[in-house]
């Protein structure tokens, strides 16, 4: 703006001059030259006027030049003023700011002083009353505070401004405006020091590794690493090349874990020079994918396929097509398929057939069909039918028929679950079935398991004491008729040799334990149902030096002085490395720094529910789960 009005003014002044000197020029014209005078004359006045015009435009310039260097001096005097404003605000900024810390710090410092002088009123005793001097102060002081709507000057700044019900209280007690307020709460908000976060004791990939029994201190190997990268990164491998099954198998169960296995993926481990897969998750798979699986591996002898809820009746049939070189099938949750089909098959490929695994069958595979698959596989050799809810006790007559037998699993539960019409009877019939197929195939077995067999007695145990000579598992659980002294029985002179797996989990009996005419306790009456302390003795007494895995879960009836001795001083188990202790009440941090001591290759331990275990400490590279306060979960 004032260049604008400077380049005016100079262009006002120069048409003004041009106006005086048209003027004078024209004044010399009007008054004309004497015709008298000479040429000479008339030259020399002419002469004498331009050097008049030339003077007077000097002047004129040379008084410009003055204005212009006026004008530039007081510019650069009110820029200087400007600065000068501005430098001083900037100090009245940083003023008002370090009078409102100085007034924070103050109005803490004061009131912790007064906080620290009431307490220690109080702990020596002196009356601290609500009426004292200072209360009246602030109570006074909060009188005269403006209500919102009226008028207030701010505390720190001395502004006037409208009080609100938001404003906030300067540390004097008075009134701040706005833009203080919200200053003075950032300055509190920076002073005050974050909360410290603690560290977790625990990631949830190592709690993982814990529940799979995994207790790695330090790095893991070099070749577990490479496996888990390989993983990392699935989705860029376009192949496995000639990568060893062990590998395989390992990168199956990492990838199943994870959910992993899709249709893409499950193309790496198709080749048609492999004889066996491991699929432990094959939920994502389609039917097409399993009928790709059998088309490219047609020389396939052992197949797992877990949660292979696609597999239908096609894919067996397409299997029955072809030469069939199947040995080993394990098969999860293929309730798809229909019992014709599955009789079909063992009609068809049961000839070759070493291993049948099937587990949760709900809507097919019943007494019938096992009837079929004991007559056209005779050479079956493993056998493991667990929740599959159309088989009865029924079966075992046929299974009996198995010659070759030597690795039983079955699982009834599904008889004995509430909602079935007779799941708390039991018949003598399914008991005479249980002891006949033990009296045939128990000679020969190397696996028991029989789980939720609840017309077992203790005849059964008998005759398993009487015929049993090679078995290394044995897996009696969830039964309620089993007493303590004929568990006893069945360790005492056994001539089986040791066992190296035992599960007697949950042998007890779910109404109120009857209590020893001697002794109150019931864990001394061995006449209860379940596992009592002189059947725990002779089992570790029998199988204790071989012993690699025991599990031992809600056998309330083994007391502290049975469980004191087992694992003592002097006790030594050198091949046990994974116990179950779930729900023993008696066991206590003693009991579980015997059996650290007494179990050097021990890796996992199991203790849901064991609220007396408090503050043990578990040897370096063993997996502590369960406790009350476990130090490693």
């Amino acid at each position: 703006m004032k260049d604008i009005k400077r380049t005016s003014r100079r262009h006002k002044k120069r048409v003004d001059d041009k106006k005086t000197k048209g003027g004078l020029i024209q004044d010399a014209v009007s008054k004309g030259p004497d015709i008298r005078q000479t040429a000479s004359q008339r030259a020399s006045q002419a002469q004498h006027q331009n050097q008049a015009v030339r003077a007077q435009e000097e002047q004129e310039e040379a008084r410009l030049a003055e204005d212009a260097a006026q004008e530039a001096l007081a510019d650069n005097e009110n820029e200087a003023e400007a600065e000068a404003e501005a430098e001083a605000a900037a100090q009245q900024a940083k003023a008002r700011k370090r009078k409102r810390t100085a007034a924070t710090t103050a109005a803490a410092a004061t009131a912790k002083a007064k906080a620290m002088a009431k307490a220690k009123a109080r702990r020596r005793g002196q009356g601290v009353s609500d009426d004292d001097d200072e209360d009246y102060e602030e109570a006074f002081n909060q009188a005269r505070v403006p209500a919102p709507g009226q008028l207030a000057n701010c505390e720190l700044c001395d502004k006037r401004f409208t009080v609100t019900a938001y404003s906030k209280t300067g540390p004097d007690g008075g009134l701040l405006c706005t833009p203080c307020g919200k200053q003075m709460a950032a300055d509190e908000k920076k002073a005050k020091p974050k909360p410290k976060r603690q560290k977790a004791r625990a990631t949830r990939q190592m709690n993982s590794n814990l529940l799979d029994g995994i207790a790695q201190r330090g790095a893991f190997s070099l070749l577990e690493m490479c496996i888990k990268q390989v993983a990392n990164n699935i989705n860029d491998v376009e192949e496995f090349g000639d990568l060893p099954g062990e590998l395989r198998l390992r990168l199956s169960q990492i990838l199943s874990k994870r959910r992993m296995l899709t249709p893409r993926t499950l193309g790496l481990f198709l080749r048609s020079d492999v004889n066996t897969i491991d699929i432990f998750d094959a939920a994502k798979l389609e039917e097409e994918d399993f009928h790709r699986i059998f088309a490219t591996m047609p020389f396939l002898e052992r197949v797992n396929l877990c949660c292979a809820g696609q597999l239908k009746d096609g894919v067996l049939e397409y299997v029955m097509s072809r030469e069939s070189h199947l040995k080993h099938l394990t098969l999860d949750a293929t309730n798809l398929v229909t019992e014709d089909c599955w009789r079909r098959f063992f009609q068809t490929c049961g000839s070759k057939l070493e291993t049948v695994k099937l587990s949760y069958l709900d809507c097919a595979f019943n007494d019938e069909t096992v009837e079929v698959m004991v007559s056209h596989c005779p050479n079956l050799r493993r056998l493991k039918l667990t929740d599959c809810w159309k088989l009865t006790y029924g079966c075992l007559q046929s299974i009996a028929k198995l010659d070759k037998l030597e690795y039983l699993s079955l699982d009834m539960r599904h008889r004995h679950e509430e909602g079935q019409p007779d799941y708390r009877m039991v018949d003598v019939r399914d008991l005479e079935s249980i002891n006949a197929l033990l009296k045939a195939r128990c000679s020969g077995l190397r696996t028991l398991s029989l789980e939720h067999f609840k017309p077992m007695d203790n005849s059964s145990l008998a005759i398993i004491h009487e015929t049993a000579r090679h078995l290394s598992k044995l897996r009696l659980s969830h039964s309620e008729a089993f007493t303590d002294a004929a568990l006893a029985s069945l360790f005492t002179d056994w001539a089986n040799p040791p066992l190296t797996f035992i599960d007697f989990s949950s042998n007890r009996c779910l109404e109120p334990l009857l209590p020893s005419t001697d002794i109150g306790d019931p864990a001394f009456n061995n006449q209860n149902p379940g596992l009592g302390s002189d059947g725990f003795r002779a089992m570790m007494l029998h199988s204790g030096e071989k012993l690699e895995h025991l599990t031992i879960s809600s056998c309330r009836q083994i007391g502290f002085d049975a469980l004191e001795e087992v694992f003592g001083e002097g006790q030594k188990y050198p091949h046990l490395r994974e116990i179950d202790l779930s729900f023993h009440t008696r066991i206590d941090d003693v009991v579980m720094r015997g059996l650290f001591k007494a179990c050097p290759a021990l890796r996992k331990v199991m203790a849901f529910a064991c609220f007396n275990i408090v503050a043990v400490q578990p040897p370096a590279g063993v997996a502590l789960i369960g406790g009350l306060n476990a130090h490693t979960m």
